[in-house]
């Protein structure tokens, strides 16, 4: 399955949302699978921006599966790309320099648009 950070945005939003020190069993996004949800909530788990998940399959595939908060790093990636405005910039440039849609990118671009964002409402204020 590939991965689709569109749906890594809106899985760190949900959790966020609605997890609270407790597990969150067969979490949903609209107009995604089940197994696509329990896919991305399980590489986010591996890659630490999640605190847990489990998953519960038979010999038919994934029948359940439970994440729970999010850790330090998950909270600072979706602050990065939490504002629509930095998160489509981001994307755009990624396309636009065919760069990776990978994390580390995601996260070095999306600072770029804030720092670049945060200077310019500096310089506005203290005209």
């Amino acid at each position: 399955m590939k991965r689709d950070m569109d749906l890594v945005r809106k899985i760190l939003f949900k959790i966020e949302e609605e997890v609270d020190n407790k597990p969150k069993f067969d979490l949903t996004i609209d107009e995604y699978t089940m197994d696509q949800v329990a896919y991305h909530c399980s590489i986010l788990y591996d890659g630490g921006y999640i605190k847990n998940y489990k998953s519960l399959g038979c010999g038919e595939g994934l029948v359940s599966f439970g994440v729970s908060g999010l850790t330090w790093s998950g909270h600072e990636l979706l602050d990065k790309i939490s504002n629509e405005n930095v998160w489509n910039k981001t994307k755009q440039v990624v396309k636009n320099k065919g760069l990776p849609m990978v994390v580390d990118v995601i996260k070095d671009i999306a600072t770029a648009i804030i720092t670049s964002m945060t200077q310019a409402a500096i310089q506005e204020f203290t005209k």
